[in-house]
């Protein structure tokens, strides 16, 4: 749960204000600055229960966001050194750009940066996990995005391409035999840091497109999560009567939209990125996120099926160690929380061929 004290909601403003700010800079020292915020912001809501393992997950979370923040500074000072500018458009040829390009990677949590996200997601409730693989990729995410579009039409993008390719490989490699939520959560977000890797090289507007998608779905999936206290896949079989049943469902549908099968929500995403890719430049490098999405799909389908064709009577005695989930949260708040949200992965089918005639416009 959230603790509402008074002091949270300002932790919680100072990481939209740090996030905003960031955005909003048009200089590197400024967006250095808001992500400095932003980590401030956020590190007392992560330890705000008091939890022993959401402290070990808040000093991980420091000590690599802080690293990345030693580097993008590092960055910014180098090509203010040989700029005399701390301008962001008058950077694209200088030799702090590399440096930038890895703090931020490091703070997306992409390949070969991924190490930490599992690890901290792991000790996190569900509303932090929530803030961290959707707020807090924006103001790293687009300042990428930045960077990318600095160097458009260049070989240099190729780098970029290819260390996509590899981080939707380890979102699909790292979840199988995964039987926490958590930790399968953390590899999915890894392979849609990726597809937004990926969608940054080709457009702003199909990034938007694409983390709009990917942040509707985890508000409803993470919220569900939250309301069914869920933490182990082992915990569903356990779901016995119908409205736990519906519960079961819904999040097999959430977690197969996250993972991009049509003609649910998810898939938009990925088919938006693919038929621009495919329009505008080789289909070479969507080949690795096609078979890490395709991995994703194989566990996400193995648990469908085992939920489904399973008795929890059979398996009981298997997973008697294990804590049930308990269920405290209102299924009627639940519903209305992630019913609108179910309903739109659902009609991803519709709105794929209401894009269709739009792809034009772009």
């Amino acid at each position: 749960m959230i603790s509402l004290m008074p002091h949270n909601f300002l932790f919680f403003f100072i990481t939209l204000f740090g996030t905003t700010l960031s955005l909003s800079s048009s200089h590197w020292l400024g967006m250095w600055a808001g992500l400095e915020l932003n980590l401030l912001g956020f590190i007392p809501l992560i330890v705000s229960r008091g939890m022993t393992l959401e402290a070990e997950s808040a000093i991980k979370y420091f000590l690599v966001q802080a690293l990345g923040s030693s580097i993008l500074l590092l960055g910014s000072m180098t090509t203010f050194n040989l700029s005399l500018t701390w301008e962001t458009m008058n950077s694209a040829h200088l030799w702090g750009l590399p440096f930038l390009i890895l703090s931020l990677l490091l703070k997306l949590g992409a390949f070969p940066f991924h190490f930490w996200l599992p690890s901290v997601m792991a000790g996190l409730s569900w509303p932090m996990n929530l803030i961290l693989t959707t707020w807090q990729k924006i103001a790293p995410l687009f300042l990428l995005s930045t960077i990318v579009q600095m160097w458009a039409n260049s070989e240099k993008l190729m780098l970029l391409l290819i260390l996509a390719g590899m981080s939707g490989l380890i979102g699909g490699l790292g979840g199988i035999n995964q039987t926490q939520i958590r930790a399968i959560m953390a590899y999915s977000s890894i392979g849609h840091i990726g597809w937004l890797i990926l969608c940054m090289t080709i457009s702003e507007m199909v990034l938007k497109i694409y983390f709009l998608i990917y942040f509707f779905i985890s508000v409803g999936l993470f919220l569900f999560l939250y309301a069914s206290e869920l933490s182990a896949l082992h915990q569903t079989l356990y779901m016995k009567t119908n409205k736990l049943k519906m519960f079961q469902m819904m999040t097999i549908f959430m977690l197969l939209s996250q993972g991009g099968l049509p003609p649910l929500l998810g898939f938009v995403g990925k088919w938006a990125a693919i038929h621009f890719m495919c329009s505008f430049t080789s289909p070479l490098p969507l080949l690795p996120l096609i078979v890490g999405s395709l991995m994703s799909l194989f566990y996400y389908l193995s648990l469908l099926f085992s939920l489904t064709l399973s008795s929890s009577s059979n398996l009981e005695p298997l997973f008697h160690r294990f804590t049930k989930p308990s269920f405290k949260q209102s299924p009627v708040l639940s519903l209305l929380i992630t019913g609108p949200i179910m309903a739109l992965n659902i009609s991803g089918s519709i709105l794929i061929f209401l894009t269709i005639p739009m792809t034009e416009f772009f």
